[in-house]
């Protein structure tokens, strides 16, 4: 038995990645999703929460022990030495529980959903790329909306991801998301068809 087939799917903010999963997931394709797991090593008593709190102290933390993320996330954005810090540490413990729960799905093929596919290595774990892509506008309009959030924070957290063009010059396949959900469940089905002709 070799190694689980695996397809990697990534995008900017207000792509469309959530979406796309619960498709391949409704064909009872298991999703291993990058954010989730980033959220869980993390957790009060995980080894990874009790490091942030001895490095940045306990103001990192809500008063039910848990960490404050917002305040975390305006340190790093400010402090480029403090975000590798702390890259260096979740990187590789997010990668770990990745690669046990690749290991552990029971579909045909798995699909590692992480909107840092391609920017750390994580990609390495797959053997295709899809990029959900749409206009950089209708990014900013969905993730508004779903954020609740403004236009210029939106494009703010836009400027630190990885180009639209680099991004879509590294995928091995393209979901189009700028029509509706029946449009991009065409595209998934037909995908998902091609990835089970692909598994040896």
């Amino acid at each position: 038995m070799g190694k689980p087939f695996c397809v990697g799917l990534t995008g900017g903010i207000g792509s469309g990645k959530s979406a796309a999963a619960c498709l391949f997931a409704e064909l009872g394709i298991a999703i291993i999703d990058a954010d989730v797991i980033a959220r869980e090593v993390v957790m009060p008593g995980e080894p990874a929460l009790n490091t942030i709190t001895e490095h940045f102290g306990e103001t990192i933390l809500t008063a039910e022990q848990t960490l404050d993320r917002r305040q975390l996330r305006a340190i790093i954005f400010h402090d480029p030495v403090q975000k590798t810090w702390l890259e260096s540490l979740l990187h590789p413990a997010i990668r770990q529980r990745i690669i046990t729960q690749l290991g552990s799905a029971l579909s045909p093929y798995s699909l590692l959903v992480s909107p840092l596919l391609l920017e750390t290595n994580q990609h390495t774990l797959t053997d295709r790329i899809i990029v959900i892509d749409c206009p950089e506008a209708l990014q900013v309009e969905r993730a508004q909306i779903r954020d609740n959030t403004s236009a210029a924070q939106i494009k703010s957290i836009m400027a630190t991801q990885m180009s639209r063009q680099k991004r879509l010059h590294l995928a091995d396949d393209i979901l189009h998301n700028h029509g509706n959900l029946a449009d991009l469940h065409t595209q998934i089905l037909q995908l998902h068809n091609q990835y089970l002709a692909l598994i040896p």
